[in-house]
């Protein structure tokens, strides 16, 4: 496996998350979720461009129609691919003036799933909610702190979830066709030092992996067994998430964080806040699924 990560651009995010091959293009997206911006870069071109949506934007997902659907501090919400103008959906926490949203991702089927948090850092003031075909939103699970990485298993059979403070990965049972999760069961936990689990992505061989932040590193696990399967070290601390892309989805890209460092800090990690890559990393992903609207 190759763990030699390079930053693929000189552009540094205050929070980079979130990050999402566009296989149709060849050009990866991701999120500077303080800054309320996407950004995107061809890997042909080497064109990078990006624009702001008006506020925080926690995550976002391809859309089949074109354009993306995303979750912002307002809810959810569709964004024109072109403009980056945004146009509301749902906002299930219109009352919770002091949450944002966070991690998001389509699940088999083309419903996009995102979770929120507080602003605050208040103990389980988030929940996670599903995006349907039909744009309704269902809250899944209540008494979230931080909703992070979410990933499905090659059988569409499992989600996988992250509440950060948990330090677990949990695996719920999922049905497919009606978007529903149960029997939630911890499969893998990260120890306290090595930094808290953030975003996370699936390979082909169905091993999970995780971006740590505060921990300089990305890992990869085996869900089954729990088991810690390798290290990638990464020049900056707080990696916040990964995603496979390129020609074959064979290069490993991985988003950080410089939000909350110190001056010394960064003076010390130079490179926090990074786009780095991983090309040919030896491993190999799955196209990200776009969602899906019934009319």
């Amino acid at each position: 496996m190759k763990s030699n990560p390079t930053p693929l651009l000189h552009h540094t995010c205050e929070l980079g998350e979130g990050p999402v091959w566009d296989e149709q293009n060849q050009r990866l997206l991701w999120v500077d979720i303080l800054r309320g911006e996407l950004h995107q870069y061809n890997t042909k071109t080497k064109d990078h461009r990006f624009f702001s949506v008006g506020q925080m934007i926690g995550s976002f997902a391809l859309n089949e129609k074109g354009g993306f659907v995303a979750a912002v501090k307002d809810g959810f919400v569709n964004i024109d691919g072109e403009t980056g103008i945004i146009s509301g959906i749902n906002n299930p926490e219109i009352h919770l003036t002091k949450n944002r949203f966070n991690e998001g991702k389509c699940d088999p089927s083309g419903r996009f799933w995102a979770g929120s948090m507080s602003l605050n850092d208040e103990t389980g003031a988030g929940a996670l909610y599903m995006l349907d075909h039909d744009f309704s939103v269902h809250r899944k699970r209540d008494n979230i702190s931080i909703s992070n990485g979410m990933a499905w298993s090659l059988d569409g059979k499992k989600m996988y979830y992250i509440d950060t403070p948990t330090y677990r990965v949990m695996a719920f049972d999922f049905d497919e066709k009606t978007g529903s999760i149960r029997s939630p069961v911890s499969v893998i936990e990260i120890k306290t030092e090595d930094g808290s689990p953030d975003g996370m992505t699936i390979d082909t061989e169905g091993k999970l992996w995780i971006a740590h932040w505060d921990g300089w590193q990305i890992t990869r696990w085996n869900p089954a067994t729990g088991k810690l399967l390798s290290r990638i070290s990464i020049p900056a601390a707080r990696v916040t998430s990964c995603i496979f892309g390129g020609p074959t989805f064979e290069d490993l890209y991985i988003t950080t964080a410089k939000t909350g460092l110190t001056y010394k800090q960064l003076n010390d990690q130079p490179l926090a806040g990074s786009l780095f890559v991983i090309k040919d990393c030896g491993f190999k992903g799955l196209p990200a699924t776009k969602f899906k609207s019934a009319n």
